[in-house]
């Protein structure tokens, strides 16, 4: 018997969500599974109903991923799989496995030979990386910066390092209450000609998209990113190559 699938399902990126659409063929595969894990039941389950699942919530088969899971927990929730059952993975917002717990369930469906299926939907990465004008043709995702303040200002002048060497756009994130003390350091540490955009609540009503140097953010009003997901985006001076003449397919 050919194992089942592992469906990797995007879910909306917050409260209010009212721009993100998943193709038919993506909710038409999310109605036809019933075993899921998860990154936080609660909220799996909201979505899964918001998405039109036609089962019952309470029937289904819903997993959360411990923080750590080791490879017993994985191959148990995994073993169904190789008797032919599919299961859908979920994170917490956006993508699975991208900045989450995910791909170590992920990782270990490859190493025991499951199938491995992503499907299309909301990436907060890719939807700021779009929405913010900076260098889309090299770019790196670094996850969380150091909370203790000597080891962030550390890693922002590195990132910009970075930048400037590699003329490369740099992406991370920060817990949402840890916000404002994150902007703060880029205006102290950042050169006045560095980029900086700020991508907020991405495809919510309270969605912000703002791409300005360090000097007019300094001089500018500050953005209210207290408690709300944002992404952070940073290219230095004179990083951006020019665009090239060759048009492809993204």
């Amino acid at each position: 018997m050919a194992s089942g699938t592992l469906y990797l399902i995007p879910v909306g990126l917050g409260p209010g969500d009212h721009a993100v659409t998943h193709p038919p063929e993506v909710l038409r595969i999310l109605h036809g599974i019933n075993s899921f894990i998860v990154e936080r039941a609660k909220t799996a389950r909201a979505d899964i109903k918001r998405l039109g699942h036609p089962a019952a919530i309470q029937s289904l088969d819903i997993h959360e991923l411990p923080e750590n899971p080791d490879t017993r927990w994985l191959d148990e929730r995994l073993k169904p799989m190789l008797d032919g059952l599919s299961i859908g993975l979920m994170s917490e917002a956006g993508c699975p496995a991208v900045a989450d717990p995910g791909a170590l369930v992920v990782r270990r469906a490859h190493q025991l030979g499951i199938r491995v299926a992503p499907l299309v939907g909301p990436s907060s990465l890719l939807l700021a990386l779009m929405g913010s004008g900076l260098n889309g043709q090299s770019f790196a995702f670094h996850g969380y910066l150091p909370v203790h303040s000597n080891e962030r200002t550390q890693a922002i002048q590195n990132l910009e390092a970075e930048s400037t060497r590699q003329q490369r756009t740099q992406l991370f994130i920060e817990t949402p209450y840890r916000n404002s003390a994150m902007f703060d350091s880029l205006l102290a540490q950042c050169g006045p000609e560095t980029l900086l955009c700020v991508a907020r609540a991405l495809s919510t009503a309270d969605e912000l998209i703002a791409t300005r140097s360090i000097a007019q953010w300094r001089s500018a009003p500050r953005p209210d990113l207290e408690r709300q997901p944002t992404i952070f985006l940073l290219l230095a001076a004179g990083a951006a190559p020019r665009p090239t003449q060759q048009s492809r397919r993204r």
